[in-house]
C-alpha cells in the first residue's frame, strides 16, 4: 500500500500484501447467504446497524455454532473446524452485511478464544473453546479503566497472589456485554510499575463474572440501550488455573490480541445496513450529487475491505500485524461515520427508531451509535500514535 505520489516504496512498518479468497470461501459465502435469507424470512432477526455490538441473541449464536461458523479456524480437538482465516472472513462479512444479531458470541469468537488457544493451558483450552464454538459461552473484554482509557500500560487493577490463586481489585470500564457474558479476560498489574519499562508487571486472568465481589454497573447509550458497563472487582478470588499465559507477560499477550480486535470487517461494516437502505432509497435514477456520494463510499469500502482481508491473511500465517490492524480500525471508524453523514445529506429524512421506513430506523441507529465507534478497541488518537510509531515518524 502506498501513501503519496512521490515514492514508489511502501512506508516503513506498513504492509498490506494482496490477498485472494479461495474458491471454497466463495462457496461458503453462498451457503451463509442462503442461511441468512431463511432466518430473515422466518423472523429470526431484523437487520440492524452495529449488530455485532448490541445485537444480543444467544439462540442465533447457537445456530451459528451448529453450522460450524464459530471457532472456525481452531483445531477440531477443541471444538473448532480447522478452516482458514479467509473462510472465516467471508462468514463474518456476510453476517455483518446482513445486520445479524451476533453480539452474544462476538468477543469470545473474535479474540478471547484465540487468546486462550495461543496462551492458555490445555485445561483452559478444553474447558472454554468447545463451549465457545457451540455458541454457549460468552466473553467480554477487561482492559480499559476509568483513569487509563486506551493507555493500557497505566492500568491499576491489581492481582495479589494468595493461597491457591489471586485476589483481584480494581475497576474496568466500557466492558461491553458484561451483564450478559459468562467470563471476561482481565488485564491486571501483578507487580509494581517500573520506570524503566511501563509494560512490565502486567498479567491476564480469565474471570468468572458470577464470582462474589463483582459488581456490574450499566453505562447507557443516549438511546438508553445497555451495552457498555463499569465492572468493579473487590477482593475477587481467581484460582491459579485461570491465569492466562505467563505472569508478567500480559502486555505482549494484549498487543497480539488487539490485532484480532481492530482489523476485522466489523470496523467498517457497522453501518453497512444503512448503506444498503441508502441505495434503496435513492432508487434507480439518483442525481449526480447522490451518485458522487455513493461512489465515494463504495471506493473507500473496497479499499478497507482489501486492507482487512490482507490482515486476515497475515493472521492465518501466525503474524501479529498490530500497525496494520490499527490503521484499518482508524480508517474504518471514519468510514462508518461517513456513511451516516452521506445518508443525511443526500436523503433528507428525520431519523427515528419508531419509523415504518427502514432507512430512517437504520439512520437513527447509525447516528446514535457513532460516538462509540472510536471508544471501543482504542481511540483514534491512540491508533494514530501506533501507526506513527510503526511508520517511524514518532
Amino acid at each position: 500500500m502506498y501513501f503519496g505520489v512521490e515514492s514508489a516504496e511502501p512506508l516503513k512498518g506498513v504492509s498490506f500484501p494482496p490477498a485472494r479468497l479461495p474458491e471454497e470461501a466463495e462457496d461458503l459465502r453462498a451457503e451463509v447467504r442462503a442461511f441468512l435469507s431463511e432466518e430473515f424470512a422466518d423472523g429470526a432477526f431484523e437487520p440492524q446497524c452495529d449488530g455485532w455490538f448490541n445485537g444480543y441473541s444467544p439462540e442465533f449464536s447457537r445456530n451459528l455454532g451448529k453450522r460450524g461458523w464459530l471457532g472456525m479456524t481452531w483445531p477440531k480437538r477443541y471444538g473448532g473446524h480447522e478452516r482458514s482465516s479467509l473462510e472465516r472472513f467471508v462468514v463474518l462479512e456476510e453476517l455483518l452485511a446482513a445486520g445479524a444479531p451476533v453480539a452474544s458470541h462476538w468477543i469470545a469468537d473474535r479474540q478471547s478464544g484465540p487468546s486462550i488457544l495461543r496462551f492458555g493451558t490445555e485445561e483452559q483450552k478444553t474447558r472454554f473453546l468447545p463451549a465457545i464454538a457451540r455458541g454457549e459461552c460468552f466473553f467480554s473484554i477487561g482492559m480499559s479503566e476509568p483513569e487509563s482509557g486506551s493507555d493500557l500500560a497505566s492500568v491499576q487493577t491489581s492481582a495479589e497472589r494468595v493461597d491457591g490463586g489471586w485476589l483481584v481489585n480494581g475497576t474496568k470500564i466500557w466492558t461491553g456485554g458484561a451483564h450478559l457474558s459468562h467470563f471476561f479476560i482481565v488485564l491486571c498489574r501483578t507487580s509494581p510499575q517500573s520506570e524503566e519499562d511501563r509494560h512490565a508487571g502486567l498479567s491476564q486472568f480469565i474471570v468468572d463474572l458470577s464470582t462474589s465481589g463483582i459488581t456490574v454497573e450499566p453505562i447507557r447509550l443516549v438511546t438508553d440501550e445497555h451495552v457498555f458497563n463499569k465492572v468493579r472487582l473487590e477482593n475477587v478470588f481467581v484460582p491459579d488455573d485461570l491465569l492466562l499465559g505467563e505472569v508478567g507477560a500480559g502486555w505482549e499477550q494484549v498487543t497480539s490480541e488487539l490485532a484480532h480486535e481492530r482489523s476485522g470487517a466489523e470496523r467498517f461494516l457497522s453501518t453497512f445496513p444503512l448503506f444498503v437502505e441508502l441505495v434503496r432509497a435513492l432508487g434507480e435514477r439518483p442525481d449526480e450529487r447522490a451518485r458522487v456520494a455513493v461512489g465515494t463510499l463504495v471506493s473507500r469500502l473496497w479499499t478497507l475491505r482489501r486492507m482487512s482481508l490482507s490482515v486476515a491473511a497475515a493472521l492465518e500465517t501466525g503474524a501479529a500485524p498490530e500497525v496494520e490492524a490499527a490503521l484499518v480500525k482508524e480508517l474504518g471508524n471514519r468510514f462508518e461515520r461517513e456513511v451516516a453523514d452521506a445518508a443525511r445529506l443526500v436523503v433528507p429524512s428525520e431519523p427515528s427508531f419508531e419509523a415504518p421506513d427502514p432507512f430512517r430506523v437504520r439512520l437513527a441507529e447509525a447516528i446514535s451509535h457513532a460516538p462509540a465507534f472510536t471508544l471501543r478497541g482504542g481511540t483514534s488518537e491512540i491508533l494514530r500514535g501506533i501507526v506513527a510509531r510503526g511508520l517511524g515518524v514518532r
